[in-house]
């Protein structure tokens, strides 16, 4: 077992559970609260869901109780932990802004971040990679 777990937990098959259904859910299997302990975001297009704990939990238990629990079953909604990663990718980024920028924006403790390696820039798609030093900047 890795000493880190990932605080972010991927739900799949989510197009029968409604957002607010995929709240209680996670509220009634891990006892804690949306907005305050975790944050879900819900990507439609590829009927999925990702949520992110705030409070350390162990990420691997909660994934075992979720494929566990009786109405789970019924949603047939899976969940797996995200992987930890130390690259992710921004989009609808402005023409104007410089790496540098980017990297300025990305290192603020403010916005969650932490030291940037590298930024790579796609202009012609409005977006850029982003890579930190490790895997805790990109939270």
């Amino acid at each position: 077992k890795s000493a880190e777990t990932s605080p972010l937990v991927v739900f799949e098959n989510v197009q029968g559970c409604s957002p607010k259904c995929l709240h209680m859910l996670l509220e009634n299997i891990s006892g804690l609260a949306v907005d305050d302990d975790f944050t879900v975001e819900v990507i439609p297009e590829i009927n999925v869901a990702v949520a992110t704990f705030r409070k350390s939990v162990d990420t691997e238990e909660f994934v075992k109780k979720w494929s566990q629990n009786k109405r789970v079953k019924e949603f047939k909604v899976t969940a797996r932990l995200l992987e930890l990663t130390q690259s992710i990718k921004a989009e609808n980024i402005p023409a104007s802004v410089s790496t540098d920028y980017i990297t300025v924006y990305f290192e603020s403790a403010r916005n969650g971040g932490g030291p940037v390696s590298d930024v790579q820039l796609f202009p012609e798609e409005n977006s850029a990679i982003i890579t930190f030093c490790d895997h805790k900047g990109n939270a």
